[in-house]
């Protein structure tokens, strides 16, 4: 469940607008060509004559017919990026250090535009190497353009770095088996849905069986009280493997696994984070049982054998109300419309446990009535759905008998994160929070990441919709907050001895929660629009520190990389166990299923985990 909030990619219309600023770029720098050429030839001195501190007019943009005539007068002596001087790029309109308020350096605490420069290129030389083709362009040893005498502040002399895909990736293998075995095993056959059909086929077993050991029954069917208890069994099912301390309890004994064990072992370990398989195959199981318990009751009140009219009336709302949770909780629902499933999960399933209670009640008073029978409050202990409803109605309420307003301390990171810090309370690794402002109404899981002196957490919240959009332009000073925090998948990365992480925007979340708790052998990819001017250098030194070598991309500069390619390249080249993606739904399914279907163990947060 702990996983950021999906966005879709645009696809097309990013591609079309990188495609474009490349195209600018080439035609600036084959402008730039053309003046390197022209005063070396004598036909232009007023670049060779420029003082860098006097003010400059900036160049006419250079049109595509100009720019073909650059290419061709350049050919015989080509510009070298190591010549670029300060004067040359800022009349080409690259951002240099002169550019940007020298009080904004100072101080450390530059506006989006300064940040948005430095990031870009404030070291121009390695901007223009990278558009005219160099590789390694990060590693350049061509001196920046600063002005003479300056000293860079000490704040930028971070260990992070922008990357950029590396030029040679290893060919992706062919994937294992035929397409058919391959679909059927990843997708048909998920770990989810094993366990789905293990706890449906298993109740349906039980279901036939009961059915043929009282087909002879009069009246006909099995006691209405065995059918009770078998919809009731599963109800507390359902509810028992979304509960945080049974969920965090799984989590704990799956992280016991020794490193020693084989790695098959630890891999199937690692998908516990599927265990919502077994809540819905729970829920729908209970569901087909209250089914057959609408129809016996419907038969016994046509024979005359069961005259209860407000059981009736209450066994019909219970199956619509049923029928209704699992209908919205169906993928396809579940994503048009989330705020409309998670008010009938929530709302739907309170009135029914209530009349479940009434239903039981009326039931067995019924039964009290006939000759012969017990009493009431003797029936009402001997029923077993009597019991399992007591204890799902306590870990309906447990909860929210721990629902409170904390406050919250925002820290705006840029027009598109925020990061929010938290001090009422010490909390582990990988640990997620739901936060909202209405508990009536949405809630919102997001990763926390702990401080170094572990006595608070923060968590980052990136523009993805009304809701999150509202937190970054109004940051609030307050949140309700509901039950303990819940482990996350990114827990099962500590049965592997060596993992790579890949992960976009602000799924660094969950990641930074991972390995700044839980210092591990790692490899990072991170791919995030502007990184620097989004999520600030605190953020970009953590991941530094978590992995020297990390790999942060920056898709405004380089546009989207093959994702898929980068982290079987890390893989390789980390000899890692694992591989774990943080990201939007589409792209952890297709990371997750390039890898699985290499023989590559990948786990990746799932819409039901």
């Amino acid at each position: 469940m702990l996983q950021p909030s999906p966005s879709p990619h645009v696809g097309n219309m990013s591609g079309m607008v990188e495609t474009e600023k490349r195209d600018l770029a080439e035609d600036d720098l084959r402008g730039m060509a053309e003046a390197e050429h022209g005063r070396r030839d004598g036909h232009d001195q007023s670049l060779a004559s420029h003082d860098v501190g006097a003010p400059h007019e900036p160049p006419a943009p250079s049109t595509h017919a100009a720019s073909t005539t650059s290419v061709d007068t350049a050919k015989g002596n080509p510009f070298k990026p190591e010549d670029m001087t300060l004067e040359r790029a800022e009349s080409l309109g690259y951002p240099t250090e002169k550019s940007i308020p020298s009080q904004s350096l100072s101080s450390g605490t530059a506006s989006e535009t300064s940040a948005e420069d430095v990031e870009k290129g404030i070291v121009a030389p390695i901007l223009v190497k990278h558009q005219l083709g160099a590789q390694n362009y990060e590693k350049s040893d061509v001196a920046p353009i600063m002005r003479r005498g300056h000293t860079p502040n000490a704040s930028y002399s971070s260990n992070w770095r922008i990357s950029l895909p590396p030029d040679e990736i290893p060919r992706l293998p062919y994937k294992r088996e035929r397409r058919i075995f391959r679909r059927l095993r990843h997708n048909l056959l998920s770990v989810y849905k094993r366990l789905f059909s293990i706890v449906f086929i298993g109740n349906m077993i039980a279901f036939v069986v009961e059915l043929a050991l009282h087909r002879h029954s009069k009246p006909f069917g099995p006691p209405l009280g065995n059918v009770a208890t078998a919809a009731s069994a599963n109800i507390l099912g359902a509810i028992l493997i979304r509960q945080e301390n049974v969920i965090n309890s799984l989590y704990t004994i799956c992280c016991w696994t020794p490193l020693w064990m084989p790695l098959r072992i630890r891999r199937c370990v690692a998908k516990l984070y599927h265990f919502g398989g077994v809540h819905s195959g729970c829920a729908t199981s209970a569901t087909v049982w209250f089914i057959l318990y609408t129809a016996l009751v419907t038969k016994q009140q046509a024979d005359g054998v069961f005259d209860q009219p407000a059981v009736i009336t209450i066994t019909y709302l219970l199956l619509i109300l049923f029928v209704s949770i699992c209908v919205f909780a169906i993928p396809n629902f579940r994503i048009f419309s989330h705020n409309t499933f998670e008010a009938i999960h929530r709302f739907a399933g309170w009135i029914a446990v209530a009349l479940f209670w009434v239903e039981i009640l009326l039931v067995l008073h019924a039964q009290s009535q006939i000759p012969g029978s017990d009493s009431l409050g003797m029936l009402v202990i001997q029923a077993p759905a009597f019991w399992f409803l007591l204890m799902i109605t306590f870990f309906i309420i447990l909860p929210w008998l721990r629902l409170r307003k904390v406050a919250a301390y925002p820290e705006v990171l840029s027009n598109h994160a925020v990061r929010i810090h938290f001090k009422y309370m010490k909390i582990g690794a990988v640990l997620g929070i739901r936060i909202t402002h209405n508990p009536m109404k949405e809630w919102h899981a997001f990763a926390s990441i702990p401080a170094a002196d572990g006595s608070s957490f923060s968590l980052i919240v990136s523009d993805n919709g009304d809701w999150t959009k509202k937190q970054i332009m109004e940051p609030a000073k307050s949140y309700w907050i509901r039950g303990i925090p819940i482990t996350g998948v990114l827990r099962m990365a500590l049965v592997f001895k060596r993992v790579v992480f890949i992960t976009t925007g602000s799924g660094i979340g969950p990641v930074l929660s991972m390995v700044v708790s839980h210092p591990m052998s790692c490899r990072l990819l991170w791919s995030t629009p502007n990184p620097l001017q989004t999520y600030g250098e605190n953020i970009l030194q953590a991941v530094a520190t978590a992995d020297p070598d990390a790999m942060i991309i920056n898709t405004r500069a380089s546009g989207r990389p093959d994702i898929v390619a980068l982290t079987y390249h890390l893989y390789l080249e980390a000899k890692a166990e694992a591989v774990f993606c943080i990201s939007n739904p589409n792209l952890t399914r297709k990371v997750v299923y390039g890898m699985e279907s290499r023989g590559v163990p990948a786990y990746g947060p799932i819409w039901d985990s």
